[in-house]
């Protein structure tokens, strides 16, 4: 279990990972839209919060735990995944007759197509199953933005005099300005899949956890404040303001910042007060926030179980099983719950289970007794 001094942190990434199944299994409109509005930015913020000075004298001690934490992982899962590929064509799970919201499709891969995508997965972090691990661009947007922000803090910490904070605060208003001259002037670092639009707020954001955990005794939560975050964030959603996706809208520039600031005070106002007390919704929610690295690896794959509940219910065709990220059809059920269920405790059994055979098989037996000879 997280300790207290970081359980607080441990549940809002739990709430976090909660929110972006429920929207991955599309849940109505409205809630889907609230969702979007602050659920990616409170992750980068929550990353942000555990970045400590001493890497500004280390930056390889960072880099290297970056590597370990966020590419070895990307590397492993994405492989995986490509070697199975062709096997969910075989056995249905994917087709191309059924593809995502958009209409679009995915297909077998060749051998040159897949060697390409092992060299986009091995250099540029994307090439991976857009089907099956369509979360999986969070590795790399944390891995570069964590990063890049490190590195130009080192830079302003050793050719300036600003103050720590100080020099936070003009990397994120940095970062606003490079996104306006990318939105202005369709500026894209070509470098980075998408233009690197998401790693560019992952610094703004990840800045932002840094500066909210120097001032954070200072930030006295109240309950109607944030009923006013709340609310605010109602507000966004009845006026579809942007999340981290892919657009390129000036207007997100004004509501991004607040939305997710918003949304991270109003979710850490909430898990400090589930982490005060010591119940089970506090252990089950530390639980999941120590261990979302499965339910992003997993989730999209633990929909498919509740897909076949769903084509037995509609009798449908067993091809809606290939519809991503969830079967489409009548979105005015209660699917979406069942769907967000499953997408975040099947990951979680699978993972219990795993380590408990581990630990079955790693007891060391007992020693057979030796017999003694008889008078």
């Amino acid at each position: 279990m997280a300790s207290s001094r970081d359980s607080v942190v441990s549940i809002c990434k739990g709430i976090a990972i909660i929110l972006m199944v429920i929207g991955h299994a599309e849940a109505p409109e409205l809630i889907t839209n609230f969702i979007y509005t602050f659920h990616m930015p409170l992750f980068f913020m929550a990353a942000g919060y555990f970045f400590s000075r001493r890497y500004l004298a280390q930056p390889w001690l960072f880099i290297s735990k970056r590597i370990r934490g966020l590419y070895l992982p990307f590397l492993k899962w994405s492989l995986i995944f490509l070697i199975l590929h062709n096997l969910w064509f075989h056995l249905g799970i994917l087709n191309e007759e059924y593809g995502n919201w958009t209409g679009g499709v995915t297909h077998p891969y060749t051998l040159k197509s897949a060697m390409t995508r092992i060299v986009l997965i091995l250099t540029s972090m994307s090439g991976y199953n857009e089907f099956m691990a369509g979360a999986f661009w969070f590795f790399r947007g944390l891995l570069v933005a964590s990063i890049v922000f490190m590195l130009l803090y080192k830079l302003l910490d050793s050719r300036t005099r600003l103050h720590p904070t100080a020099a936070v605060t003009l990397i994120c208003i940095g970062m606003l300005l490079f996104l306006w001259l990318r939105t202005s002037f369709a500026i894209k670092i070509t470098t980075i899949p998408n233009g690197g639009w998401r790693e560019c707020w992952g610094i703004f954001f990840f800045g932002a956890g840094v500066l909210f955990r120097t001032y954070k005794d200072y930030i006295r939560p109240h309950w109607a404040i944030s009923l006013c975050y709340a609310a605010f964030l109602c507000y966004a959603a009845t006026r579809h303001f942007s999340g981290m996706n892919n657009g390129c809208k000036l207007p997100d520039l004004i509501t991004l910042p607040l939305t997710g600031l918003a949304g991270f005070l109003l979710v850490h106002h909430l898990s400090t007060l589930i982490s005060n007390r010591d119940t089970l919704l506090r252990r089950w929610l530390v639980f999941i926030g120590d261990n979302t690295l499965y339910i992003f690896v997993f989730h999209i794959i633990s929909f498919k179980a509740v897909s076949l509940l769903k084509i037995w219910w509609y009798d449908l065709p067993f091809g809606h099983i290939g519809c991503h990220m969830v079967i489409h059809y009548n979105h005015t059920d209660i699917f979406w719950v069942i769907y967000s269920i499953a997408g975040v405790s099947l990951p979680l059994l699978g993972l219990t289970a795993c380590r408990w055979l581990k630990h079955r098989l790693s007891r060391p037996s007992l020693p057979l007794p030796t017999p003694t000879s008889g008078v």
